[in-house]
């Protein structure tokens, strides 16, 4: 898996996990399957929240959901919405699945960072 980290705002900070911890944080969940519904993020500006998207970026996320692995389960916060696992919601949702895979935190765990630059983080595997 390529690193990744999941970025949120939470007022005027920008709250950020690495991706990796969260996999091995819930790799002893139980595994549900959540209808594709229920997930907010699928009508909301995900990816690309503050400005329009260049056709590359959007031809770059396309390769990733047509790669996506639906085997694994999408990872969830303690409030529902997602925390990996975008590319797959939509290669389901592009299938025309109901449900996915999910496992999800009874608590969602703190940030490993807080305001840090995007730029500044180690995307080196």
């Amino acid at each position: 898996m390529r690193k990744q980290y999941h970025f949120r705002q939470a007022g005027e900070d920008t709250f950020i996990w690495n991706v990796h911890r969260l996999v091995e944080l819930s790799a002893n969940f139980q595994i549900k399957n959540v209808c594709l519904s229920e997930i907010q993020e699928l009508n909301e500006a995900y990816w690309f929240p503050d400005t329009h998207p260049t056709t590359q970026q959007i031809i770059d996320h396309i390769q990733l959901i047509e790669e996506a692995d639906l085997s694994y389960p999408i990872i969830l916060c303690a409030e529902g919405k997602v925390m990996d696992g975008m590319h797959r919601v939509a290669k389901a949702a592009l299938l025309k699945h109901e449900r996915i895979h999910a496992v999800q935190f009874e608590q969602t765990p703190p940030p490993d960072f807080i305001n840090m630059d995007e730029d500044a983080l180690d995307y080196d595997d």
